[in-house]
């Protein structure tokens, strides 16, 4: 997940971070797998399906708030609807906010009947915490053929929407990682295994480093990557099936000083030496680049035999929304899913490649988007996205028994 990570280094936490994970809503860091349609917010009901129009009465005000950065990917997707759509939309209002924020705030809006939030676009951490609360009203399969787009889905973008509950539309979609990524200049020959990496971090303490997973998109592709690198009993159990992973990361802990709270700071840390290597994803690399986190040509590198852990970003409609507002964002979700829309998600490399779509090339894209692929994307990941298997990030109970035990265990020693 990006768009809602700390930027500030902290030395190894203790066990008060599970404290904090716990009172800071663990379902804001974790994903859904399959739950039922809940009921509304203080009892409420939905506005049936069958009463919601093609287009609204007239053009209304959309507000939307984006709690995944998604706005960097869709924003030239909004702002071309609205013009070409002035009897559906006559302005678009946004703001942005953290995961944890977006539910307090909707909940607050719906118990006072007074809902100022017509569309939220999240990643899997708002989605998770929207859908435990009841926040958000079922698009599927209520709506699906006004969203037509869905039905070319790349396969593992397919399989992210899987996990949304029927409540949420994917609108983007990247495979992520892990990857690693280091400064060539010190690090002569990267480490392509665990074990190489190991070595490289025993043989150079402190000049290894990953961010906390519960906080980093990075960190938890790590994470949840490293069973399938490591070839686990079960990548999908860290509570029975990792115990290669876990003994693999307790090893590593030994030459690790300090854990970023952020995947920013990692970047930094890169950058001005204090790191040689850090774990990243193909987003992180290039973008990173190219606005100048990280120099230009620092590389990548990926593990032997690795497994794409994927990510995506969502677009969904709370509860309360009148029927017109419901109409006007369905209309822009299908909008966002057509071939010469999607093409925008390339963007600056942010969420790489970006589009959820099949058959969306980077020739499709816009000018800017290709210029900072030509000169910062990597002609590698086209290979590794195709010759490599991906997977989904792991499911609720799954992902909090991995930070909460990765918290104990692992960032809250030395």
């Amino acid at each position: 997940m990006k768009g809602t990570e700390s930027m500030t280094t902290t030395l190894k936490p203790g066990p008060r971070w599970r404290t904090a994970l716990v009172a800071g809503g663990v379902s804001a860091l974790l994903m859904v797998a399959a739950c039922g349609a809940p009921t509304a917010p203080g009892g409420g009901s939905q506005t049936p399906a069958t009463d919601v129009p093609a287009k609204p009465s007239q053009p209304v005000t959309l507000n939307i708030l984006d709690i995944a950065g998604n706005l960097q990917l869709t924003q030239g997707m909004i702002d071309d609807f609205v013009a070409k759509n002035p009897d559906i939309v006559s302005k678009v209002t946004t703001e942005k906010a953290t995961a944890p924020e977006m539910a307090g705030k909707i909940k607050a809006q719906q118990d006072a009947g007074r809902l100022g939030i017509d569309m939220v676009l999240t990643g899997t951490d708002g989605l998770s915490a929207g859908i435990e609360q009841g926040l958000f009203t079922p698009l599927l399969p209520q709506f699906a053929a006004r969203l037509d787009g869905m039905k070319n889905y790349l396969q593992p973008a397919a399989a992210m929407q899987e996990l949304a509950s029927n409540q949420g539309v994917v609108v983007t979609y990247y495979p992520s990682g892990p990857l690693i990524e280091y400064a060539p200049d010190r690090v002569p020959d990267p480490p392509s295994t665990p074990a190489e990496l190991l070595a490289y971090a025993q043989a150079h303490p402190g000049k290894v480093g990953y961010a906390r997973p519960a906080n980093s998109g990075p960190g938890r592709t790590f994470l949840m990557g490293l069973p399938y690198i490591l070839k686990d009993s079960n990548p999908k159990d860290p509570v029975n099936g990792w115990e290669k992973t876990w003994k693999f990361l307790a090893d590593l802990d030994k030459t690790i000083t300090s854990y970023p709270s952020g995947t920013t700071d990692t970047m930094k840390n890169l950058a001005n030496g204090t790191y040689d290597i850090i774990l990243s994803t193909t987003g992180w690399d290039i973008n990173g680049r190219a606005i100048g986190t990280v120099p230009p040509n620092y590389k990548v590198n990926a593990f032997e035999g690795f497994t794409w852990v994927t990510d995506a970003h969502y677009a969904v409609i709370p509860k309360g929304a009148s029927a017109d507002k419901q109409a006007a964002v369905l209309a822009l979700i299908a909008y966002m899913l057509t071939p010469d829309q999607q093409a925008k998600a390339y963007d600056k490399g942010y969420f790489y490649p970006g589009p959820a779509i099949k058959d969306v090339t980077l020739q499709m894209a816009p000018p800017e988007s290709q210029q900072v692929i030509a000169q910062y994307g990597r002609p590698e990941y086209d290979a590794l996205i195709a010759n490599n298997p991906t997977t989904t990030p792991l499911a609720t109970k799954d992902i909090v028994a991995a930070f909460d035990r990765w918290d104990r265990e692992i960032g809250a020693t030395g």
